[in-house]
């Protein structure tokens, strides 16, 4: 019986910059991991209705959005007056 002779090539692990390259690579990729993690959470939800929104701020941002011009504006936040004040100054 003849023995066979089976060679293995040993290269080693690549040396110290790939060491480094490695544990860069691995830096990198838990950074990105745990910023993604902390935008998410931190992330304003868009379902959230807003709780200062009022009849006449929705009428300012629509005249400053151009959807109503001034006269509209004016006519349309007097009618907004008339209709909060108390009914008993209304009757006087």
């Amino acid at each position: 019986m003849e023995a066979s002779a089976v060679m293995y090539w040993y290269t080693g692990t690549g040396g110290w910059g790939t060491g480094l390259a490695m544990g860069l690579i691995w830096l990198v990729f838990w950074g990105a991991l745990v910023t993604w993690i902390v935008l998410l959470v931190r992330r304003p939800t868009r379902t959230t209705p807003r709780t200062d929104t009022t009849p006449e701020r929705i009428l300012a941002e629509r005249f400053a959005r151009g959807e109503i011009d001034h006269d509209e504006h004016t006519n349309r936040l007097a009618v907004l007056h008339e209709a909060q004040r108390p009914r008993e100054q209304v009757r006087s």
